[in-house]
């Protein structure tokens, strides 16, 4: 097969890989270089011998995302502040399946980085892409009865973490939209008004920016630290609201460079949950 041929089968499925790779590892940046080692790989192979594509890369992609999260783990123990996934641009066809949008949302990555890394490889590929047990144990390089095993024990560990937040995604975008617009205004009382009682935020900013390095918990003081927060905007950058980790979302740009993040997860129609990255080094995934 000639190369040319062999990049056109290996381009059927990176946006596969991508999306396998960046829901095992919750980083845009990592889950780029895995999909290229696994181009790598593939472009070292007899292709013309290869049956099944997919699940030949798919195999490839999703081992060497396990090996990266592993030293990834470690790297991430000496962390500057709170560790959040890095943001991802996602389109309207992902925010139109709920169970696709809350594979890749924030909330899920974060509950997803409880799992062992061969036990949330395991629950992206059943859960998120649909693969069986038999796929699975073929891609993980485990029989299909320790694979079942390692499925059940991520779902309950999954269940038993995870939080059910609004899906309607007409609910969600309006929630964003006064969001932004009471953040772009330094509004107190607009912020207040649009979250719950409880709510939480948590901000990245990787030891790079004036992030709070601790949770903040309640409206009076997440409203008021957000108000901060707008204020260190950069002169003369806007925010808009966009499709972010699966449903509507925020995104602050100092001219094309995105400086901030902020995806917001409702319940009963407010506010519950906050998660901000100003991580300079975190937001490739947000760029224009």
């Amino acid at each position: 097969m000639s190369p040319s041929a062999a990049e056109r089968r290996f381009a059927e499925h990176r946006g596969l890989l991508h999306a396998v790779a960046y829901r095992v590892l919750g980083s845009v940046a990592e889950a780029e270089d895995v999909v290229q080692d696994t181009w790598l790989r593939w472009s070292r192979v007899d292709v013309d011998t290869v049956v099944d594509a997919e699940g030949y890369l798919v195999r490839v992609v999703t081992r060497l995302a396990i090996d990266r999260l592993r030293s990834a783990r470690v790297r991430r123990e000496s962390y500057v502040g709170p560790w959040l996934p890095e943001p991802l641009l996602t389109s309207p066809d992902v925010a139109e399946d709920a169970v696709t949008a809350d594979s890749v949302s924030t909330a899920m990555l974060l509950v997803l980085e409880t799992l062992s890394p061969m036990e949330r490889a395991v629950f992206v590929l059943n859960e998120a892409f649909g693969y069986s047990h038999a796929e699975i144990a073929r891609v993980v390089g485990r029989n299909d009865t320790a694979v079942r095993q390692i499925a059940h024990r991520a779902r309950k560990a999954v269940e038993a973490r995870r939080r059910r937040y609004d899906t309607d995604q007409a609910t969600r975008r309006q929630a964003a939209e006064r969001f932004l617009a009471a953040s772009a205004g330094g509004d107190l009382k607009a912020l207040m008004e649009v979250l719950a009682p409880d709510v939480t935020m948590v901000s990245d900013g990787g030891g790079f920016t004036a992030a709070p390095r601790k949770l903040i918990r309640g409206r009076d003081r997440v409203a008021r630290a957000i108000v901060v927060l707008s204020r260190r905007w950069p002169d003369g950058s806007r925010a808009e609201v966009c499709q972010v980790n699966g449903g509507p979302g925020m995104v602050v740009y100092s001219g094309h460079t995105p400086v901030l993040a902020a995806t917001v997860h409702l319940l009963d129609g407010a506010i519950e949950e906050v998660h901000v990255v100003s991580n300079p080094e975190k937001l490739a995934g947000v760029a224009l």
